[in-house]
């Protein structure tokens, strides 16, 4: 895996139902790769996010400030072993980029390093860091996991939400630079305080 901050995959679903608990739910958050390291096409950025993405409840995942959705690479490792400890439906598989929900799934960039105003500036597009994943009900279902949301609160493996400052194209394989903001909120602590916030 390169040292540099990494994009290795852009991940996008249309919404379509969720079965969950016998209750139709409607959710976006079944995400498959579409640009990959070995097939890296390029997705258009606007500033709503990437074409062909589309979000069910525009409240937890959309708009302006969470137009877009970044996870680290690095915490795959961690959902495969737990997937395996609880049973999951995916235990036993290489889980494939997306099904976090991320749209970016990156490499080079975690929460602990990532704040609030710092840019991800790529060839084409920038994008800002704006606040961490919220997980729900709709998370813990996909992943087949009846622990999954408080997995998640545990480790601090939320990811991130962005929002496009400059509109462009992406495509998996791009290496990106990151533009310091003020520094003044980690993604780690904002997680930690509104999970402190919901105690």
């Amino acid at each position: 895996m390169s040292d540099s901050p990494t994009l290795h995959s852009i991940n996008l679903a249309a919404v379509s139902p969720m079965l969950i608990e016998g209750r139709r739910i409607m959710s976006g958050i079944n995400k498959l790769p579409v640009s990959t390291l070995l097939r890296p096409t390029a997705i258009a950025v606007g500033k709503l996010g990437l074409a062909g993405d589309e979000q069910a409840d525009p409240t937890v995942h959309g708009g302006l400030a969470k137009a877009i959705y970044a996870y680290p690479l690095e915490h795959y490792p961690f959902w495969e072993q737990a997937c395996q400890q609880h049973g999951s439906r995916h235990a036993g598989t290489t889980l494939h980029h997306g099904i976090l929900g991320e749209n970016l799934t990156i490499s080079g960039l975690l929460e602990q390093d990532a704040y609030v105003g710092d840019v991800l500036e790529f060839a084409d597009c920038q994008l800002q860091i704006t606040e961490p994943r919220q997980p729900c009900f709709k998370f813990q279902a996909h992943m087949d996991m009846r622990l999954a949301v408080k997995l998640m609160a545990q480790s601090g493996h939320c990811g991130f939400y962005l929002a496009v400052l400059q509109t462009g194209t992406l495509q998996a394989g791009e290496r990106f630079r990151i533009l310091p903001g003020p520094r003044q909120l980690s993604m780690a602590e904002a997680f930690r305080r509104r999970l402190h916030r919901l105690d």
